[in-house]
C-alpha cells in the first residue's frame, strides 16, 4: 500500500518562496503586493470592496497557505480567500516579501491582516492583468 504524498513531499519549496504560477485571462487576474519583512507569515486576506456581510464568496475549498497546513475556508470564522507573506527570491538576488493571489476574478478588493482587518490597501483587479500594490508601512 502507498500513501498520498503530502503538498510538502510533491513540493519541498511549496509556500517557502518558490515561484508562484498565475493563470489569468477571461475575467481572472491576480494580485501581487510587496511586504514589509515583519509581516512575514502573516496571512492577508481579501473581500470584495464594499462587503460587509460575514458570508464568504467562495466559501469551500481546499487549499494550502505555505504555512504548514492545508484546509477549507470553512475551517475560518469567514471564507474570503487569504495568503500568507512569503520571502521570495527577486531577479538581483535580493528576497521581497509578498502575498499573491491568484485566480482572481475582475472586480475591486479590500486587503487586510486576518482575522479582521482594519483595510490597508483597495485594489482593482482586471481581466488578464496582474495588479501589483505595495503595503503601507
Amino acid at each position: 500500500m502507498t500513501k498520498p504524498l503530502t503538498n510538502a513531499e510533491e513540493n519541498p519549496h511549496a509556500g517557502k518562496g518558490s515561484s508562484v504560477l498565475l493563470d489569468i485571462g477571461d475575467g481572472v487576474g491576480a494580485i501581487v503586493i510587496t511586504m514589509p519583512a515583519d509581516l512575514d507569515d502573516a496571512e492577508i486576506e481579501r473581500r470584495p470592496t464594499g462587503c460587509t456581510t460575514e458570508t464568504p464568496t467562495n466559501a469551500s475549498h481546499n487549499h494550502g497557505h505555505g504555512h504548514g497546513h492545508g484546509h477549507g475556508h470553512d475551517e475560518h470564522r469567514r471564507g474570503f480567500p487569504h495568503v500568507a507573506v512569503v520571502p521570495r527570491p527577486a531577479a538581483d538576488g535580493e528576497l521581497v516579501y509578498s502575498a499573491v493571489f491568484f485566480d482572481v476574478p475582475e472586480g475591486s478588493y479590500e486587503l487586510y491582516l486576518m482575522p479582521d482587518g482594519p483595510v490597508q490597501l483597495t485594489v482593482d483587479v482586471t481581466s488578464g492583468n496582474v495588479t501589483e500594490a505595495t503595503w503601507p508601512q
